[in-house]
């Protein structure tokens, strides 16, 4: 069993109604919630823990875990609101406006975190939950929990302009890298992080951070695994895009899916560097499962059935 926690949110997307005025739709959400989705759909065995609304939105999230078949009773539900991201699209590409002030998600603290139940073989951080505080430093102690003897992997999922204390952000982040067996990053989010230089030397670099194997993805130029074994580079499946919402919580899902489909979700397994056959065929996955999420409006992964 993969245990996701992180963020579950509210997306409001963009539609026109009837009569033709600009409107947006809430759709259930957030980066974690849809990786928790995603895996699920594909067939793995999934909990989710989050801050969880006993709200009307925190509810329509709670129905959709449960018609998926994803965990979720370790979740620390509250009265408090249900975080809302505002979705605007150019081209295609997704920007948010994040209203998370006070909400069920973001005040998680220590006191909320679970027990990692004993059938938990690898635990997936990620998303705007490790921004914001306090539930950034819950997560990142149940990650440290995790590290000791679980896979751990990291998907930074940077928004600048969601990050207060910048600073702080990267300490934390330094962290959870150093106890991380897998980190997946775009390549904007590994600039972003490690500064300027080749994609190689940057992922390098972050490698000399702790994690093993470092995954770069690069839109439609597909995505490229830095391990001890050297690089292995899989190209993107091309597809008429819709939207990129969700598209990277897809992949994550897919790539953990592949590795858990082959029993490689080992530490010790990462730490020596995965059979580059094996490797290439989890980034497949992924790869092949984020092409169904754009080719379709908002974040929708698709059903194992649907992977070609």
């Amino acid at each position: 069993m993969i245990l996701c926690a992180g963020e579950a949110l509210i997306d409001m997307l963009p539609r026109k109604t009837e009569t033709g005025e600009a409107a947006f739709a809430p759709y259930p959400g957030g980066s974690v919630f849809n990786t928790a989705v995603a895996l699920a759909r594909l067939g793995v065995p999934v909990a989710f823990f989050t801050g969880l609304s006993t709200d009307l939105f925190g509810q329509r999230l709670a129905n959709v875990l449960t018609a998926n078949g994803v965990g979720h009773d370790l979740a620390a539900r509250s009265d408090r609101p249900t975080t809302l991201a505002f979705v605007t699209l150019a081209e295609g590409q997704a920007s948010y406006a994040f209203y998370d002030e006070n909400t069920a998600g973001r005040m998680l603290t220590e006191a909320d975190l679970p027990q990692i139940p004993d059938r938990c073989t690898a635990c997936f951080f990620g998303g705007i939950s490790l921004a914001v505080e306090p539930c950034a430093e819950a997560y990142a102690m149940l990650a440290a929990r995790a590290a000791a003897d679980r896979v751990v992997m990291l998907d930074p999922n940077i928004r600048p302009s969601f990050i207060a204390d910048e600073a702080r952000f990267r300490a934390r982040m330094d962290g959870m890298l150093a106890q991380a067996d897998i980190v997946k990053l775009s390549d904007e989010d590994l600039q972003w992080l490690m500064g300027e230089a080749s994609l190689a030397q940057l992922a390098a670099d972050l490698r000399a951070k702790g994690p093993g194997l470092v995954l770069v993805t690069q839109g439609a130029q597909g995505v490229t695994a830095y391990g001890p074994t050297g690089a292995v580079h899989v190209d993107a499946t091309p597809v008429d895009v819709v939207d990129t919402v969700g598209a990277g919580d897809t992949f994550n899902a897919g790539f953990l899916a592949g590795l858990s489909d082959a029993g490689l979700l080992d530490k010790a397994t990462l730490a020596a560097g995965l059979p580059e056959d094996a490797l290439r065929t989890a980034l497949s996955l992924g790869v092949k499962a984020a092409a169904v999420t754009v080719s379709r409006a908002g974040a929708n992964p698709p059903h194992r059935t649907e992977i070609a």
